[in-house]
């Protein structure tokens, strides 16, 4: 869980990077009113032609920040999140006292601030950036060190906390906004059901990873730890599932019962297919593991690949990277 509020705000800092326009501007080409002689410069002596040159010095050394802005300020966040991450390991006093996450969270947003002050693009972290590239190891860790004997013997408690209870917390708090939406007086009655629901389905998903850093350590009771660790794994795929339904539905405009018998299937076939082709994988790496006996090092190669080769897999068929 410490890896997860990890990435979670190193994405929070890397989208506060992100350009708003395109690309950086290429170099000179020498286009326009110089045409194919390059750039002139009145100061110049003309040559027999009547042509003038501007030779200019060889570049010795030279500073092009923009050349390498974004990469670097990347690769610098990444290294203020590992420092401060090992600085609250070695002062374990704060550490006892603020949770890490919270400590971390903190971090982000002063370093938001004083991006914010400086006068700098306002943050952009796009989806797509968020689903394929922050997302897939932050359920890998959870799912990795998930204890996998506790989970399946308290499976049906966890599906019923996970399913059902995001459902509910979905379609609660979506018609209750509709309904506050609907009174007079607020000037929202052009917002639409299939709206709240969307956003209903976005905040249904409880992370409790505070929650879990305090389980730990105070050495909570096992089975309440892995009701609540179980939990937080799998209402993230019920969450996205449903996101992705509501967002196809509201493309549709009109919606039949038929629609709406579809999407219930969809949501099962979704779930469902992104665990087959999770064990699909999963079976593929334990046969390829067999021959890597003399070569050790790359077994933690194959964890990672495999891994998220078996989310972009599910993705592409649109069904559950999560559960996959």
């Amino acid at each position: 869980m410490e890896l997860k509020m990890f990435i979670l705000v190193l994405g929070l800092l890397v989208g506060s990077l992100m350009p708003l326009g395109g690309a950086a501007s290429s170099p000179d080409t020498g286009t326009g009113h110089g045409g194919s002689h390059g750039n002139k410069d009145p100061g110049d002596a003309k040559n027999g032609n009547g042509t003038t040159y501007s030779k200019k010095p060889f570049p010795v050394l030279s500073f092009d920040y923009e050349h390498v802005q974004l990469p670097f300020e990347i690769s610098l966040w990444v290294l203020l999140a590992s420092l401060m991450k090992l600085g609250f390991h070695l002062i374990p006093r704060v550490s006892s006292i603020v949770p890490e996450s919270c400590l971390l969270i903190v971090v982000g947003l002063l370093v938001g601030g004083l991006i914010k002050l400086v006068g700098e693009d306002p943050p952009v972290l796009e989806s797509k950036i968020f689903f394929f590239y922050l997302l897939p190891p932050i359920i890998l860790d959870a799912g990795y060190f998930m204890p996998i004997r506790q989970f399946t013997e308290n499976l049906g408690t966890i599906l019923m906390f996970a399913v059902v209870g995001t459902l509910w917390n979905s379609f609660f708090v979506g018609g209750l906004l509709y309904g506050v939406c609907q009174l007079e007086g607020h000037k929202l009655a052009y917002v639409d059901l299939l709206s709240c629901l969307l956003f209903g389905s976005i905040i249904s998903a409880v992370d409790p990873v505070a929650v879990l850093a305090v389980f730990e350590e105070i050495h909570i009771n096992e089975l309440l730890h892995i009701l609540v660790f179980g939990e937080s794994l799998l209402n993230d795929a019920v969450t996205v599932v449903l996101y992705h339904l509501f967002e196809e539905y509201s493309s549709v405009g009109s919606i039949t019962v038929t629609d709406v018998f579809l999407g219930i299937v969809c949501f099962l076939v979704v779930s469902l297919g992104g665990i087959v082709v999770g064990a699909i994988y999963g079976i593929l790496a334990a046969f390829t593991s067999r021959f890597t006996s003399h070569t050790r090092v790359i077994e933690p190669l194959f964890v990672f690949v495999y891994s998220y080769m078996a989310y972009l897999s599910a993705e592409g068929f649109h069904l559950s990277g999560i559960m996959a």
